[in-house]
C-alpha cells in the first residue's frame, strides 16, 4: 500500500507513535510518506520506503496567523496525485482530520476517492478539542472520517461522552518495538556514571506541562531519597521545568536530581532506570510507561485515564489517585528496598510490555487500511 502519515513531527507521543508506525510499516513493504511542517524527530530517512514532504506555510501580511491547515490539505492533493497515494492516516483529529477531508473533497472533484483513517491520541479530545471553538469542528472532522480509531478504551469513553459521534471508534492501543530494547540488544548499561553503588536509579519522561505534575515527581522522589539511597533523572523540556529546578533547590536534594532536557537516547537512559515515575493529572494512554516497561522498568503512577490499561496494579507496577504523592512513594519504597522484588517487578514490566509489541499491533492497522480501501471499490 502507498500510505501518506500526517502527524505532529515533535517529541510528543502521538508524533513518536505516527513516525514508529510508519518506519515498521515501511519494513513490511509498503511506500510510505510522512507529509508534515518539519521532520519527525525520531524519523530516518534511511529506506527507499519512507518519503518525507514538508509543507511550507507562504506568509502573508494579511495573515495574523498563517493557514496551516489550508496548506496542508494542498500539500496533500499534491502529494497523492504525484505518488498515487492510496490511503491517507492523520494523526490528531484537529488541524490533521480537518485538512484531510477538505484534501478528499478537492480530490473527489478529480474523480480521486482518497479513505482517510483518524486516531486520536488524546489532547486533541480531552483539552484541546473540547474547547467550544473548536468542537464543532473537531465533531465534524471525526464524522467525516472514514474510520477512526482510540488510542484507549478510556480515550474512547471520553470522546462518545464529549462530542456527538455518529461513527465507530476502534480502539488500537499504542506500541514498542520490543527489539529495540537496550538491555536487550548486548550493551552495558554504564549505571556508574549517573549512581554510586547501591544507589537506586529513577526517571521521569515527559513535556513538563502542568498535566505531567511534576511537582509530584520531585516530591515522591523527595520521600524516596530520605528512606533509601537513590537518583532522579527528570528528562524533557517545557514550562514546568524551572519551577521544578527551584523545588529542588528549596528541599535540598538538587544535588540528587539530574535535568538532562530533551534527549534522543530514550532507550540510553531507561537502561539505567530501576523505576519510572508517572503521576499525571490525566494519560490518554501513557506511553512513556510503556516505553520503560520494555526496558524492564516498574511504574509507579496515577490511576487517571488510560493508565491503568498500560500499567497493571502490583504486577508491572502500582497506580493511586492523582495526587497521592505519600501512597505513590511508599509503593515505590516496596518495589526499590529488596532487590528481589525489584528485579520481580522488572520482569513483570517486560513481560507486560511485549503484549503491545509492535508486531501485535500493526496487523490491526493493516487491516483497517484495507478495509478503507475497499470502501471505495
Amino acid at each position: 500500500m502507498k500510505i501518506a502519515i500526517v502527524c505532529y513531527p515533535t517529541f510528543g507521543g502521538s508524533g513518536v507513535v505516527a513516525t514508529e508506525l510508519g518506519l515498521e510499516l515501511a519494513r513490511r513493504g509498503h511506500e510510505i510518506h510522512f507529509i508534515t511542517y518539519s521532520q519527525p524527530v525520531r524519523l530516518a530517512l534511511l529506506s527507499p520506503n519512507v518519503h518525507y514532504h514538508e509543507v511550507n506555510v507562504p506568509e502573508y501580511p494579511l495573515f495574523h496567523y498563517q493557514p496551516y491547515e489550508l496548506a496542508l490539505s494542498s500539500k496533500l492533493v499534491d502529494m497523492v496525485k504525484l505518488y498515487k497515494i492510496e490511503i491517507l492516516h492523520v494523526h490528531y483529529a484537529i488541524p490533521h482530520a480537518y485538512a484531510g477531508y477538505m484534501a478528499q473533497q478537492m480530490l473527489k472533484d478529480e474523480g480521486i476517492n482518497l479513505p482517510m483513517v483518524t486516531t486520536l491520541h488524546g489532547t486533541d479530545i480531552t483539552l484541546v478539542g473540547n474547547h467550544p471553538f473548536y468542537k464543532p469542528a473537531v465533531t465534524f472532522s471525526i464524522n467525516k472520517s472514514d474510520f477512526v480509531t482510540s488510542v484507549s478504551q478510556s480515550l474512547k469513553d471520553d470522546t462518545i461522552k464529549l462530542f456527538n459521534i455518529k461513527n465507530e471508534i476502534e480502539v488500537i492501543p499504542n506500541f514498542i518495538e520490543i527489539n529495540k530494547n537496550t538491555k536487550d540488544s548486548g550493551e552495558p548499561c554504564q549505571r556508574s556514571v549517573m549512581a554510586k553503588e547501591g544507589e537506586r536509579i529513577i526517571t521521569h519522561i515527559s513535556n513538563f506541562r502542568k498535566v505531567k505534575r511534576i511537582p509530584d515527581v520531585i516530591k515522591i522522589f523527595y520521600n524516596i531519597q530520605k528512606e533509601i539511597p537513590a537518583k532522579l533523572m527528570m528528562v524533557g523540556d517545557g514550562p514546568e521545568k524551572e519551577k521544578a529546578e527551584k523545588l529542588c533547590e528549596e528541599l535540598g536534594i538538587e544535588d540528587k536530581v539530574i535535568f538532562f532536557g530533551n534527549s534522543n537516547e530514550i532507550d540510553k537512559i531507561l537502561c539505567l532506570t530501576d523505576l519510572f515515575l508517572l503521576p499525571s493529572e490525566t494519560e490518554s494512554f501513557g506511553l512513556a510507561a510503556l516505553e520503560a516497561m520494555a526496558c524492564s522498568v516498574p511504574v509507579i503512577s496515577s490511576n487517571s485515564g488510560g493508565l491503568s490499561e498500560v500499567n497493571f496494579e502490583g504486577i508491572s507496577g502500582y497506580l493511586s489517585d492523582v495526587g497521592n504523592i505519600e501512597e505513590m512513594a511508599q509503593n515505590a519504597l516496596r518495589i526499590l528496598k529488596d532487590d528481589d522484588t525489584l528485579n520481580k517487578f522488572k520482569e513483570n514490566a517486560l513481560s507486560v510490555a511485549k503484549q503491545f509489541d509492535i508486531k501485535n499491533i500493526l496487523p490491526l492497522y493493516e487491516s483497517l487500511y484495507q478495509k478503507a480501501i475497499n470502501k471505495y471499490i
